[in-house]
This record gives C-alpha cells, sequence and structure tokens, in this order.
C-alpha cells in the first residue's frame, strides 16, 4: 500500500448519490460485513492533518488504525514520525519494522517487559510512559540496572482542567499535574540507574476529544476549551521547563485529532498525535475547524424487513469507546435518512433500521455506516478492503487478521 502525497481528486465523499453508490458497486463480489478503506479519502484527511499541524511531525495513534500497512504508509509520508501504541505487547510486534514507538499508556506487562529490557535494540526502539514510580519499581524488579538494557521512559503529566468552580474538566489521567510534581519524578527516575527520561506527553482531551460544532451547547464547550487551552498552555510549559532541568527531552507530545491547530502553536510541544481522523469517524463531523472524509466506511446485507418501513441488516453493534450514549453508535449513512430504533440501538447480530428510504430496501442490498471514532472495524473484521478510483485493488490485514488482540 503506498499513499500519493499528489492532490487527491475531487471530493465526491460530498456527493453521497456518488460516493456510497460507487463502493456499492466497487465491493458487490464480497460477502457482508465489508470494511472500506477510500484511498482518495485517506489521502485527503492524512493531507489535511499536516497542513492543521502546521509543520509540528504527527505521530500516528496506533490504537485508531490497527492496520499495519496503513501505518507504515503513512508513515512513509514527511511530516508523520513515528508511532503512539497502546501496549507494549503490540509496541514490541511493530518494532520489528518500525524504531520511534511511544507506549502511549503505562504498563505492568512482565512479559512483554522481559522481553523489552533483554534486547538492547529493542529498548532503543520503544519509549514507555511513567506517570508513578511504582511502574519503575516493577521494572527494577524484572531486572537489576546492571542486568538489564538501558530503559527510555516519558511522564505522562495530566492535561485536564481544574476550572474555578467547577472542578475537574477532562479525562483522569495521570497523577502528575504540577511543574512541581513532574520534576520530583524525574528527578527519581534519575537516580535510578539505567533509566533515562526523552519525553513528556500531555493529552489535551476536553479540547481534542470534544467537538464544537455540535448543538445548542457549543459556546460553553467554546468557552471552556478557550479557558482551559489558556491555562494548559501556561502549566505545560511550566512543566516542560522543570523537567528539561532534570532531563534533556528528545520530545514533549501533545494534542489529538481535534486539536492540531491549538497543540502545535503551542511552543513547548514538539511533536502532536493524531489517528482517529486519519480514518474519519463521525464523532469528527462536530468541529468547527475541519471536516473529515469518510476514509474508513462498512457496510452489511439487509436480511429481513420487519414493516415496510423498517430494513434489518446482519450486524451493527460495532461501538466505540467512551460513555454509553449515542454517539458511540455507528452511524447509517446510505441510504439517507435511516434511523436505529431507541430501544434497540445497534444489535450485536441485527440492527433494524427505520425511515422512509427502508421502504426501497430488500432482502440482500446493502446498508453503509459510518464508525464512531477510528478503531472500531479493525477490531472486528480479518481486513480493509482499499477502494481506489472506483474499484477494490488491495486487501490489508487488521492486527485480527494478522492473529493479533492486544487489548
Amino acid at each position: 500500500m503506498h499513499l500519493t502525497a499528489s492532490t487527491p481528486p475531487t471530493p465526491h465523499w460530498d456527493q453521497p448519490n456518488e460516493f456510497w453508490p460507487t463502493l456499492t458497486d466497487a465491493t458487490a463480489h464480497l460477502a457482508a460485513p465489508v470494511v472500506v478503506l477510500s484511498h482518495e479519502a485517506l489521502v485527503h484527511n492524512a493531507m489535511d492533518m499536516l497542513v492543521r499541524a502546521g509543520g509540528a511531525p504527527i505521530r500516528v495513534a496506533s490504537k485508531s488504525i490497527r492496520v499495519r500497512q496503513a501505518l507504515t504508509a503513512l508513515l512513509e509520508l514527511p511530516g508523520y514520525q513515528g508511532i503512539l501504541a497502546f501496549t507494549l505487547a503490540e509496541a514490541l510486534w511493530l518494532a520489528r519494522e518500525h524504531d520511534d514507538i511511544v507506549l502511549g499508556y503505562p504498563t505492568v506487562d512482565r512479559h512483554a517487559l522481559a522481553q523489552l529490557i533483554a534486547d538492547e535494540d529493542l529498548a532503543r526502539r520503544i519509549t514507555l510512559m511513567i506517570d508513578d514510580e511504582a511502574q519503575l519499581d516493577l521494572i527494577d524488579s524484572i531486572a537489576a540496572p546492571g542486568r538489564r538494557a538501558p530503559i527510555r521512559v516519558a511522564i505522562d503529566a495530566d492535561a485536564s482542567w481544574q476550572a474555578p468552580g467547577l472542578g475537574h474538566v477532562g479525562v483522569r489521567r495521570s497523577p502528575i499535574f504540577t511543574p512541581d510534581q513532574a520534576a520530583a519524578l524525574a528527578r527519581s527516575i534519575a537516580a535510578r540507574p539505567g533509566i533515562d527520561v526523552v519525553g513528556v506527553m500531555m493529552y489535551e482531551a476536553q479540547i481534542a476529544g470534544q467537538g464544537d460544532a455540535t448543538g445548542s451547547g457549543d459556546g460553553v464547550i467554546r468557552w471552556m476549551q478557550k479557558r482551559s487551552g489558556s491555562e494548559l498552555r501556561d502549566r505545560r510549559a511550566a512543566i516542560v521547563r522543570a523537567v528539561r532541568a532534570v532531563a534533556d527531552l528528545e520530545f514533549v507530545n501533545g494534542g489529538g485529532t481535534g486539536s492540531l491547530e491549538y497543540t502545535s502553536d503551542d511552543v513547548a510541544v514538539t511533536e502532536v498525535t493524531a489517528g482517529s481522523g486519519l480514518f474519519g469517524g463521525h464523532l469528527f463531523d462536530g468541529y468547527r475547524a475541519f471536516t473529515p472524509a469518510p476514509a474508513a466506511s462498512f457496510a452489511f446485507d439487509v436480511v429481513r424487513k420487519p414493516l415496510p418501513d423498517i430494513a434489518t441488516v446482519l450486524g451493527g453493534g460495532w461501538i466505540a469507546s467512551g460513555p454509553p450514549v449515542a454517539s458511540r453508535q455507528p452511524r447509517p449513512v446510505w441510504p439517507t435518512g435511516l434511523a436505529m430504533q431507541p430501544r434497540e440501538g445497534a444489535g450485536e447480530v441485527q440492527t433494524p433500521l427505520r425511515g422512509e428510504n427502508a421502504r426501497a430496501l430488500a432482502a440482500g442490498d446493502r446498508v453503509w455506516f459510518r464508525h464512531a471514532k477510528s478503531g472500531e472495524g479493525s477490531e472486528r473484521v480479518a481486513s480493509y478492503h482499499l477502494v481506489a478510483d472506483g474499484a477494490v485493488v488491495d486487501e490489508l490485514p487488521t492486527y485480527r487478521g494478522e492473529g493479533k488482540a492486544f487489548l
């Protein structure tokens, strides 16, 4: 798989009467469920995110992709640099081909840690995430400093907002919140032989993961993001200064798909992370700053008609992570005007869809969906079918298709 960095063709995904029937025709020979990557839409998203990042290198969040060939193709594009992995076992697997992998979360996987510390090449390629001395104690318990490869670590500092009068806004990620706390942890790491602090990570979920063009509450969201962004810019700079006083940092990572403009403009940040916006889940339709193309989509076939205006497809319950609300469900997009039943939603095996356009559907017809975030399709099927110029041109195995199920 190769992605061309040339200007993509007219974005016909803005013309649903053209885009979705083209995918139906291209995949008519394939049994449902069919999961598709549109080459043109993926290139559009990849190029758009480079523009939004303003020259800051983009580290690809692998949890939102989970297709090894797609990860490699993206990292071949100038401006994309390194992987943010989600488990150490996954990082060890990817490190066979990639040499810049940061673990996005702390790990206590003793088996994977034993593999890492026994191999100097792997230890050079992978950076662990730390926010607690207990995680360091675990490493030392597996092998003493003089009996293992040097370990690279990054400090994960919390980027949520402690809002006056409101309290905590954002996700509860790390116990490290202040510059003093970050400096204390950095000093503790520096005092341990064989462990080097090389990076800092701060993920501002309340900005990157919260749409600001979703409905009546947008004014409050925009107010919160402006205030939170101002506080975070000052605190992140102070945290980075405090850690740099202890260790030579190779990178300061921040952001996500929804905050590329804000995060890349922060002078304390050296790189940004993004993943979900590449495949273009429908959650990212609710942002003012950008509109992703539906690069990834999937289709189920109609198997029954309980009523003339209801078409039931086999499949559907590909739910995204996060709170169990309607926005985490896949969205039927073609034919237009179909909606899930409020009391049933996306079913594990079947999903009834209601709407006037359901009257024209018969058993065997295909209904297209967009995922909410980006990793759901890869978790469910063995491969994506790459569609370019109206035809299937490649089949890309997912992690699952390669026999891997990391989390």
